[in-house]
C-alpha cells in the first residue's frame, strides 16, 4: 500500500502571484513553447532543446544526453510533451547525473525546479515528497510530479516546463545538479606545490633493471625476427 502525501501548508511564493499585465504577459511569452507552436521542424527543435535545457539544465544539447527515441515519437506526434518530459525525467542519463548523486530532499528541490517550474514551498513539502521517493522509487515520483493537478494545470500535455514568475532570484539553471554533501566526497586535487620533483638518483636504485633488460631483449629479439622475415619474403613482381 502506497503512502499517503504528507500533509503540508504552502507558502505564498512569487509563482502562485496573477499576471501583472500586458507586460509580464509578453515577456513570459518569450520562453514560453508549446506543441501546437511548433509547425515547423526548426521550431520543434527549438521546443526540443527547451526540454533538454530545462530537464538537464545544459545550455547546450550534449550529444551523449539526448534520448533520441523520444525525440522521433515527440515530432510524430506519437507522444505529448507532457509525456516526453517524463521520459527525460526517468532516462538513464539523467538518473546517472542527477539522481545518483544527491540525497531525497535535495531531488525533490532539483525536480520541483525543473518539472514543476518552482522552488519548494517549505521544507516540509521537502520532507512529504522525499518520503514518495522512497515508498514509490524514482519512476513513480516523477510519475506522481508529472501527473499532479498543478502540472496539469499549469503546463498541461503541450508546454515545455519553465521557471514561474522569477522576480529576484537566481534562474533555476544556475542551481547545481548535486550539492555539497556529494561535492566534500568528491577527490581532492594535490597541490602543485607537494608533488616531488623528479630524483634521478633515486629512480636509477629503485628501477629494477632485471624487468627492465627483460623488456629490451624481447623488443630486440621482436624487431629483429621482423626483419628476417622481411628479408626472407620475395618481393612481388
Amino acid at each position: 500500500m502506497a503512502l499517503p502525501l504528507l500533509e503540508y501548508k504552502p507558502t505564498t511564493q512569487n509563482q502562485r502571484v496573477s499576471s501583472f499585465g500586458t507586460a509580464d504577459q509578453a515577456e513570459e511569452a518569450s520562453y514560453i513553447y508549446r506543441l501546437e507552436d511548433a509547425t515547423s521542424p526548426s521550431e520543434m527543435d527549438e521546443l526540443i532543446q527547451a526540454a533538454y535545457r530545462q530537464v538537464f539544465n545544459e545550455q547546450e544539447m550534449l550529444q551523449f544526453n539526448r534520448q533520441v527515441t523520444l525525440e522521433t515519437q515527440l515530432k510524430n506526434r506519437a507522444i505529448s510533451v507532457q509525456d516526453f518530459i517524463r521520459g527525460l525525467a526517468k532516462s538513464e542519463r539523467f538518473y546517472q547525473l542527477v539522481v545518483a548523486p544527491n540525497n531525497n530532499y535535495r531531488l525533490v528541490e532539483l525536480c520541483f525546479k525543473r518539472l514543476l517550474g518552482r522552488s519548494p514551498y517549505s521544507k516540509e513539502e521537502e520532507v512529504a515528497w522525499s518520503v514518495q521517493i522512497g515508498d514509490r522509487g524514482w519512476d513513480g515520483f516523477v510519475d506522481a510530479l508529472i501527473d499532479s493537478d498543478e502540472y496539469n494545470q499549469t503546463f498541461g500535455d503541450a508546454i515545455v516546463p519553465y521557471q514561474r514568475k522569477r522576480m529576484a532570484e537566481r534562474p533555476f539553471s544556475f542551481t547545481p545538479r548535486y550539492g555539497a554533501d556529494y561535492r566534500d566526497r568528491l577527490p581532492t586535487p594535490q597541490p602543485l606545490d607537494q608533488f616531488e620533483p623528479f630524483d634521478l638518483a633515486k629512480f636509477l636504485k629503485t628501477t629494477h633493471w632485471s624487468r627492465v633488460s627483460a623488456v629490451l631483449i624481447a623488443l630486440v629479439g621482436l624487431v629483429g625476427f621482423m626483419l628476417l622475415l622481411a628479408l626472407s619474403t620475395p618481393l612481388a613482381g
